[in-house]
């Protein structure tokens, strides 16, 4: 690759992580045009990177493009993160089923039955702390990733990327909430049972089973979501909270 485009990638790159950053952070209104002079010489790089970098981020659906207004920041309804919980969990389910019909032999589930296990050993401590609860947050992207990477579809895990890309579609976007909610801490041992059953169906091979029980694991963040709009408590260090409009 020559110089100069090198260059141009890397600031492309380096302009796309620090504006997603910006805008999970709310630094930006929903709604508010984005002036790309000013920000181009905020970020120190050239209007032509930055230009990629905001056609990327429309692309995730952070930003909305206007004909007459360029690049606006875009406002997420509850409807619109409903969709995109059950999205994700419509393609995590395909990514169960193809699991179950693409493994190879038993082996092959081992991070997903080590990931299970650990996370089950986390819900049965007497005392669930924060420090427990981060742990688990962690052990649950490994679990979900160790799923999608088990498909071996590569279109089906740029798919789930994309639509894990606003960062409350996640598998772990309101789980901190049950930390705070007393309510929601039997949900924390629901979800971690449906991994056991998950994995379990996929060794059996039982396709439908696999994916039916993965849609309704994603109904987890669903359920979270729904207690904090009756509480009125999102949480505001839930990435990508002051773009949502209650």
């Amino acid at each position: 690759m020559p110089a100069n485009k090198s260059k141009a990638s890397s600031q492309t790159a380096r302009a796309t992580l620090a504006l997603r950053e910006l805008l999970v952070q709310g630094r930006f209104r929903p709604g508010e045009r984005i002036r790309e002079v000013p920000l181009a010489a905020q970020l120190k790089v050239s209007r032509i990177p930055l230009h990629l970098a905001l056609e990327r981020l429309a692309h995730e659906g952070f930003l909305e493009v206007r004909p007459t207004r360029g690049f606006v920041v875009q406002k997420f309804s509850t409807e619109d993160i409903y969709d995109a919980i059950e999205l994700r969990g419509l393609l995590e389910g395909a990514a169960a089923r193809l699991a179950c019909e693409r493994h190879r032999d038993a082996s092959d589930l081992n991070p997903l039955h080590q990931t299970s296990r650990e996370i089950m050993t986390l819900v049965r401590s007497k005392r669930l702390t924060m420090e427990t609860f981060n742990r688990y947050i962690d052990l649950n992207a490994k679990f979900h990733a160790a799923l999608v990477d088990l498909s071996h579809s590569r279109m089906l895990r740029r798919a789930i990327r994309q639509a894990c890309s606003l960062p409350f579609a996640s598998p772990s976007a309101f789980l901190k909430r049950q930390h705070i909610s007393s309510e929601l801490r039997d949900l924390f041992l629901i979800s971690a049972h449906q991994h056991c059953c998950i994995v379990e169906a996929i060794e059996k091979r039982e396709g439908m089973r696999a994916e039916v029980l993965t849609r309704e694991h994603a109904r987890v963040a669903r359920q979270n979501l729904e207690d904090a709009i009756k509480n009125s408590e999102i949480p505001q260090d839930l990435a990508g909270a002051r773009l949502i409009q209650l």
